[in-house]
């Protein structure tokens, strides 16, 4: 469920800017940029309360549960397949900026899709008084991460970057009509880049199988 740093964009640049913008420089970017490098241990400790807290799925969890995933891995790989495999770089060498699609929807569709999987997998576990735990605590690294990673893109993109902020909302996803580009979208990167995410989905369902079958008591 690891989310990487994602350009927004479609424009060429040559080099990243020299600049660094202000909202980069601020506080809530500077905390953002440590969720941002540690960002991959959050989800150990979220993995550990819903394996191991008392807690029995049942067919309706896990039909719920499913659900969310599928729609959010969907619309994750939407915003995969539209910003190229450079979604999973940590590199300030953005290259484009993808403004349509579900980018054109909302700012950050990779973690709208990050945050159905999240609540997803806490259905599924059976263990649902952890659920808004798991909002209030997506909605703290997220919130940060995201501060950082808007400095970062109006450094290098600066007013084009500023103008697509203005127009597309965060976090709500508002659907609006866009063109794509002919290359717009490259669904068989899209499509390798996330194996390693599907694995991780196929052992943490039959971790979650087990669990059901041997409750805690």
């Amino acid at each position: 469920m690891e989310n990487s740093f994602r350009p927004v964009g479609r424009r060429e640049v040559t080099s990243p800017a020299e600049t660094i913008s202000a909202a980069e420089q601020t506080r809530a970017a500077r905390i953002g940029a440590a969720f941002f490098r540690h960002r991959s241990w959050l989800p150990i400790f979220f993995l550990v309360i819903v394996l191991f807290a008392p807690g029995t799925p049942t067919p309706l969890h896990w039909a719920v549960g499913v659900v969310l995933v599928v729609i959010g891995e969907a619309y994750r790989m939407s915003g995969v397949a539209a910003a190229g495999t450079e979604t999973r770089r940590r590199s300030r060498a953005v290259q484009r900026l993808v403004t349509y699609g579900v980018f054109s929807w909302s700012r950050n569709p990779l973690y709208n899709g990050n945050f159905l999987i999240w609540m997803g997998f806490v259905v599924i576990s059976g263990v649902l008084w952890f659920l808004p735990v798991a909002i209030v605590l997506f909605a703290i690294e997220y919130s940060f991460i995201v501060r950082y990673e808007e400095g970062v893109l109006e450094s290098i993109f600066g007013e084009e970057y500023l103008a697509y902020k203005r127009r597309t909302p965060r976090w709500l996803p508002r659907p609006s009509p866009s063109v794509s580009p002919e290359d717009g979208y490259h669904w068989g990167e899209a499509w390798r880049s996330e194996i390693s995410t599907f694995l991780q989905y196929l052992v943490l369902m039959i971790a979650f199988y087990v669990k059901s079958r041997y409750p805690r008591t």
